[in-house]
């Protein structure tokens, strides 16, 4: 499995993640760079969406339903909250751009048992998380405390030049819960400035998995198991959207026995 995704374009579709070309059974990730006037529209088929406008304006229709102009920030390193729209499986949506914009297509399993809904910008706060170098902003769009989705948990976080993020290292790759959950991620980087690079690795706490990749600005990881921490350089701030989803929708993840001292340190 290829962990690291580079964009196979600068406009139009411009990344596209789904179960089987991951190798994995629950998340899909897809990504449009439209410019002004130009749209795009999909059929949710088994799956339940939730559109993130990542930056720009559009207008969008779903699920038989017109939702209006969608999209507020320009740069999505301004940090305001996110227009995002939830559409339920079974049903079409269409995007038409009225400035450049980006728009995040998140996917996993749908039930039938949510309806169409914009979620955001209301409702969604920045929120500081960790210490120190460790310190990282979190937009929830759609956590466990949100029941809006079947499946899908989503969140934006920014990290500041030269911290950590996804850190101390954690994973979510067992069906145990209360203990532990069973969840596939992508992460969907951006860096500023924009000719930037950060660093994440994926590795297993037995080695059978473990890669350290450079990721530069719209570049995609998958993390189908394992540990999963992020690191910012000096100089260039990371803005990364995950997407999870599994047999159940819930966040429970353990941490890596060689760094959980920390979080006994900052607690």
């Amino acid at each position: 499995m290829t962990l690291l995704r580079k964009p196979f374009g600068a406009h139009g579709k411009v990344h596209e993640i789904t179960p089987a070309s991951a190798g994995w059974r629950y998340v899909g990730f897809s990504l449009y760079r439209l410019r002004a006037g130009e749209g795009t529209a999909e059929a949710t088929g088994g799956n339940e969406v939730i559109l993130v406008m990542v930056e720009g304006k559009a207008h969008l229709t779903a699920a038989g339903q017109d939702w209006g102009m969608l999209g507020e920030r320009m740069n999505v390193f301004e940090k305001t909250p996110p227009h995002c729209l939830y559409v339920p499986n079974g049903q079409d949506w269409s995007a038409v751009a009225e400035t450049d914009c980006t728009i995040a297509v998140c996917a996993a399993p749908g039930k039938g048992g949510h309806p169409a809904r914009r979620i955001g910008p209301e409702g969604i706060t920045l929120t500081p998380r960790g210490k120190g170098g460790n310190t990282r902003h979190i937009n929830n769009i759609a956590m466990e405390n949100e029941d809006y989705c079947d499946s899908l948990l989503v969140t934006e976080v920014f990290t500041p030049a030269g911290h950590w993020s996804s850190y101390p290292s954690h994973r979510h790759d067992e069906d145990d819960f209360p203990r532990i959950t069973y969840l596939e991620e992508t992460y969907y980087h951006r860096l500023n400035p924009a000719q930037g690079w950060g660093v994440q690795r994926v590795y297993t706490e037995d080695g059978s998995l473990d890669e350290t990749m450079a990721v530069k600005d719209g570049d995609v990881v998958c993390v189908p198991r394992g540990h999963h921490p992020c690191g910012a350089p000096y100089g260039f701030e990371m803005y990364y959207l995950n997407v999870m989803a599994g047999p159940r929708r819930n966040w429970r993840f353990q941490p890596d026995p060689a760094s959980e001292w920390i979080l006994t340190r900052d607690a």
